[in-house]
């Protein structure tokens, strides 16, 4: 964050997103959009401090029926704190099950639930989604936008450009792990490089050339 901060990037709300690539509106120099999966608690009581501190907001996708449970999630009044300081939440289903594997019944609930629960907690209309585990598929694109969605993420590595589609948006995914400050750098500089090559890593594995593909090392 101090890194973003003073190279100049601005935080931006997924409606800017939207609009700039729906609609050509103008964003600000270096935007950047930052989200977070799952609505875990070291949300609000470690990254929510250090966002204030560079003047950066934040898109939070919460699993809503698992807020404020076991401890672990954020509570309904730290997403209202949040949510009152500028941060942005939208949803990320009931329960965090794999979409394409869901009954049509079953999805639809995991859609419209969510979104209802956060509006009505929140009092501002929810219209974006993040599938859980990054699992989607034609099925699924097309009940989120009968419930009202406006766009969906993914955690499909890339960037987003402008007329592409809203319920396929890219990200530069940053998971659990043994990542390190030029991991970060590399995957924010060289984002098209990185994907290009995770692309080619993904097509050996899964045309018999797991040895070729082990030998591969994406950033």
């Amino acid at each position: 964050m101090a890194y973003l901060a003073k190279a100049g990037y601005t935080a931006i709300s997924p409606d800017q997103l939207a609009d700039y690539l729906q609609y050509d509106k103008a964003l600000p120099p270096n935007p950047v959009l930052i989200t977070f999966d799952d609505g875990y608690e070291d949300n609000y009581q470690v990254a929510y401090p250090i966002l204030q501190k560079y003047h950066f907001t934040a898109t939070i996708f919460l699993i809503t029926d698992f807020v404020g449970e076991t401890g672990r999630y954020l509570t309904w009044n730290q997403v209202r704190e949040m949510s009152n300081n500028g941060f942005y939440f939208e949803s990320h289903t009931l329960s965090h099950i794999a979409l394409t594997k869901a009954s049509e019944n079953e999805l639809r609930s995991q859609l419209v639930k969510s979104k209802e629960a956060l509006e009505w907690r929140l009092h501002k209309k929810i219209e974006y989604l993040a599938y859980p585990g990054g699992y989607y598929d034609k099925r699924v694109i097309k009940l989120a936008q009968q419930a009202g969605y406006r766009g969906a993420f993914t955690i499909n590595f890339g960037r987003d450009i402008r007329h592409c589609g809203l319920f396929t948006l890219n990200r530069i995914p940053i998971f659990e792990g043994p990542h390190t400050f030029l991991h970060f750098i590399l995957r924010l500089k060289f984002t098209q490089a990185i994907s290009a090559l995770q692309n080619f890593k993904t097509y050996l594995s899964k045309n018999a050339f797991a040895f070729l593909a082990n030998l591969i090392y994406v950033p």
